[in-house]
């Protein structure tokens, strides 16, 4: 094996899924008798999910309902970024935005958890909003990935394994 392996580390989250899954959203708080005359709304408002109701309690079921949607569509909760409920009127509001993307923070994070923790030959390198990971070994590759899957922070996918 003379050449180098690499994979590169993304977070990306596909964004028909979560329109699906909010569609499914919409659906249930119609359909939900716990939801009649409460106000309870969900959908896109711009980047951001946008859900609303007259009680703080209601608003935060109705991002009970959305997550549910969004993990039954496979959509990891790690990559939903949650703000609080705050009063606007008459009814309560919460945002939420869907996290694409590695923090230049975070790929910091990540890129020294391969140094300090994977195997010595394996090096990472920050290319924008994902990182490439590569080394001579590809059994050395496979043990940063089994160390990344634990990663608690971000959505992880592995993507462009070469050899």
């Amino acid at each position: 094996m003379a050449g180098e392996s690499t994979f590169d580390v993304v977070s990306k989250v596909d964004k028909q899924e979560v329109a699906n899954a909010l569609n499914q959203a919409q659906k249930e708080l119609v359909q939900r008798y716990d939801f009649k005359g409460v106000g309870a709304e969900v959908e896109f408002s711009g980047e951001k999910i946008l859900m609303k109701a007259n009680s703080e309690e209601r608003v935060l079921a109705v991002l009970d309902v959305l997550q549910s949607k969004l993990i039954r569509r496979g959509i990891s909760l790690k990559s939903l970024d949650t703000g609080e409920p705050y009063p606007s009127g008459k009814e309560f509001r919460l945002e939420a935005s869907i996290k694409e993307g590695i923090e230049q923070d975070l790929a910091k994070k990540i890129n020294k958890l391969i140094r300090d923790e994977g195997p010595k030959g394996v090096k990472s390198q920050i290319q924008g909003d994902e990182l490439r990971v590569s080394s001579k070994s590809r059994d050395d590759l496979q043990s940063v990935m089994a160390l990344l899957k634990d990663f608690d922070e971000a959505d992880l996918q592995f993507v462009n394994f070469r050899s």
